[in-house]
């Protein structure tokens, strides 16, 4: 038993028994030690508030309480606001149970009115210290210094082509040199800047052409101007990926690597973003806005693909953005999908959208205009596949009100994708589904028409084949699948497949027929989809394939003579040409829908690598080799500003208008024939002077040496006239020639 207070010997505390230093005690340090620094985490400054008395102190207090719970939970005895002579000083401190929901403070109710004249500011008590701490704040106020006003370079000068031709923009990376050229069809592309070690990944431009993006371990920059300055700086550490929203306003950047935050601080994110993997940006401001860590990918439940041990894909993009950037969402796959609104990224009525199983999502393209819908809204789509008895489904969403408008139920599903039509117009379903005895499998697509009385949905079942890709006409009603009848995965030899065309029966007034075949183009090798951004053309190509490289140019309203079979079908197709293009790994059309660029990337293959240059038609322009050859990418134009009367003004006039740039064409064409000539000329002047000069030192040298002016001078003389000159020639002539050997 141990001794009590009143028995205690001296030498039971004894300090030269035992050393302190000796006792390890960092078990009960670590469990019972106070983290000052982690318990501020919870708290957030409040300022901007107004100022009150203590008997409106608490009518403030329970109504500032209705904001800060938005975003968290904090009680009245978690308000602290100072007062000084009975007067509050403007601000309070204000504890949350966790530093995430004080984090969510910041984000969310800093600058958020709080009555007509105040305005919120929320910090981190954290940041007032780290930023605001003595010494770090001068006592003596410094009024700012005001920058001269400087005018900036317009972002979309590129529109304003100086030559007046219209011509496109595009970017080249190759070797470690990144250059924009005008496109000049088939002459020399026209430099405007080449820059060395301009990136260090990759490059991409933004969906409106504003910005060239460069890709650095530090982070992004986005550039652009006349002087191609640079504009923005992200500095997210070696990011993998981004993506930008539609209208330029965000982008959300990756790196498999997660953010480590130094001791001293980072110049743009914050102890946030600490371990984070995603970033969205405001592009205008160059500010983070709220960062994410990666999800955990579901494992696959395909036997064959465990067997094969193979990892999980990244499902990109992670976010996906509305067609008005007005919200921004994120799928927790097989449980839920969340939606954020923009700017101030919290979610959809504080909560997730709850749908078990779901496997993918997208947002429609543009803003729908459903028939009898007249409040604003966006539309996604989702499908769940079959768990336990339930069919797979497919829904149709309407945000905000996370309404569910369409769904359907399908059965023996082992596979969906799912196309929206550009003017979210259509949305197809493709549905791979397999056989009772699971050995076989087919494809249907299920086509909702958006825009029609209660969503209707057409069934196109008259498919047998695996459909291997599917893409929608720009703007229009018709579009080409891709087939094949083996079976789909990576194999030594590319699979034989076939390529139909679909498109809508004539119908009546402006109503939209069922979509009926209209042809379908066997044994062919082709994989890839390109449609002209305009529609009508389409080029059906086979690319990163070791046996084939054709790429097709088909026109589906030829104005040719049109077959007995398509006269109630919205289509005439026509083969314009096939190009080859050996090694062919990428394909792409410029944003007029007048020219195609096919290329053959080092990143793929090292065989023949460089670029081809078509027109719509399929003729070859230009074709160039480039070692070490990376990336082509047309520069995007931001949609026109001409109203539809206008452009449909423009279309009535357009032979006019065609007469004009075609005399401009032959105009050109003549200069440079001039340009030729008079080089040529020019080149046969200094001749010719070359030539008399060279002469006339000849005849100098000549004279000095008591030569006569000419070589033959005096050599020959004229006769004298009316007298005759006899002239003897010796012509000799061979009769036979013999060959005899001599022993």
């Amino acid at each position: 038993m141990a001794p009590s207070f009143d028995h205690l010997r001296d030498a039971d505390v004894d300090e030269d028994d035992y050393d302190e230093d000796e006792i390890d005690i960092s078990d009960l340090r670590e469990k019972y030690e106070v983290q000052l620094e982690q318990g501020y985490d919870t708290f957030v400054v409040i300022d901007g508030l107004p100022e009150v008395n203590e008997e409106q102190k608490p009518k403030l207090v329970k109504f500032l309480l209705k904001k800060l719970n938005q975003v968290g939970k904090a009680r009245e005895d978690q308000v602290y606001m100072p007062m000084e002579n009975g007067k509050s000083l403007r601000f309070a401190f204000v504890e949350y149970s966790s530093a995430a929901e004080a984090a969510a403070a910041v984000r969310q109710l800093d600058m958020v009115p709080l009555d007509k004249r105040h305005t919120l500011r929320v910090n981190k008590m954290t940041d007032v210290d780290r930023y605001g701490r003595e010494g770090r704040v001068d006592e003596n106020y410094v009024p700012p210094k005001i920058e001269e006003f400087a005018e900036k370079e317009h972002l979309r000068s590129f529109l304003a082509d100086p030559s007046g031709r219209g011509r496109d923009q595009f970017a080249m990376y190759r070797g470690d040199i990144v250059g924009v050229f005008w496109n000049n069809e088939r002459d020399a592309p026209e430099n405007i800047v080449d820059r060395q070690h301009w990136t260090e990944s990759f490059i991409a431009w933004s969906p409106l052409g504003t910005y060239l993006v460069s890709v650095h371990q530090q982070g992004v920059q986005l550039w652009g101007g006349a002087s191609w300055s640079r504009q923005r700086r992200l500095a997210h550490p070696f990011v993998n990926m981004l993506e930008f929203s539609p209208n330029e306003k965000y982008v959300v950047t990756w790196s498999n690597r997660p953010i480590s935050i130094p001791d001293e601080g980072h110049p743009q994110l914050s102890l946030d973003e600490d371990g984070k993997n995603y970033v969205i940006w405001e592009v205008e401001t160059a500010k983070p806005l709220r960062s994410f860590a990666n999800l955990d990918i579901p494992a696959t439940n395909d036997s064959h693909a465990a067997s094969a041990k193979q990892q999980p894909k990244l499902l990109w993009p992670a976010f996906k953005w509305s067609s008005d950037d007005k919200y921004v969402a994120r799928m927790t796959q097989g449980s839920s999908i969340s939606v954020y609104e923009l700017p101030r990224m919290g979610l959809l009525d504080k909560t997730t959208i709850k749908i078990e199983g779901v496997m993918d999502f997208e947002w429609a393209p543009s803003t729908p205009q459903r028939e009898g819908v007249k409040q604003y809204e966006q539309l996604f789509c989702f499908w769940t596949p079959e768990i336990g008895s339930n069919p797979a489904k497919v829904g149709l969403m309407s945000i905000p009100s996370k309404q569910i408008v369409r769904s359907l139920n399908l059965f023996s599903v082992t596979d969906a994708k799912l196309h929206w039509q550009s003017d979210a117009t259509y949305l197809s379903v493709k549905v791979d589904r397999h056989s009772k005895s699971k050995k076989s499998q087919a494809t249907t697509l299920e086509i909702f028409r958006i825009k029609e009385k209660g969503v209707p949905v057409e069934v196109v079942d008259t498919i047998k084949d695996t459909v291997i890709n599917f893409a929608w006409e720009p703007k229009g009603d018709r579009f080409v699948i891709i087939t094949t009848t083996e079976p789909t995965g990576p194999t030594a030899v590319a699979p034989k497949t076939s390529v139909s065309f679909f498109c809508p029966e004539k119908a009546k007034g402006m109503a939209v027929g069922n979509f009926k075949h209209l042809r379908t183009l066997d044994k062919k090798n082709s994989n890839a989809i390109y449609w002209s951004p305009r529609g009508r053309f389409v080029v059906i190509g086979t690319v990163a394939n070791q046996q084939s490289s054709d790429i097709d140019f088909f026109d589906l309203d030829f104005e040719g003579e049109k077959p007995e079979s398509d006269k109630d079908l919205t289509a005439n197709l026509q083969l314009m040409n096939t190009a080859d293009h050996y090694g062919v790994t990428d394909i792409a059309w410029d944003p007029s829908g007048r020219f195609v660029a096919s290329w053959a990337s080092v990143w793929k293959h090292t065989m023949e690598n460089g670029y081809h240059v078509y027109d719509f038609k399929g003729e070859l322009l230009r074709e160039e080799p480039v070692d070490k050859f990376r990336q082509w990418l047309w520069r995007p134009r931001p949609p026109t500003l001409l109203t539809k009367d206008e452009q449909k003004q423009i279309r009535k006039n357009l032979r006019e208008y065609s007469k004009t740039f075609e005399q401009e064409d032959a105009e050109r064409g003549a200069s440079a024939d001039l340009a030729v000539v008079e080089a040529r000329r020019r080149l046969l002047g200094e001749w010719m002077a070359w030539r008399e000069s060279v002469e006339a030192e000849l005849e100098d040298e000549r004279l000095a040496r008591g030569l006569p002016k000419h070589p033959v001078e005096g050599d020959t003389k004229s006769p004298e006239s009316g007298e005759e000159q006899v002239i003897e020639e010796i012509v000799e002539e061979v009769l036979e020639e013999g060959e005899e050997i001599v022993p």
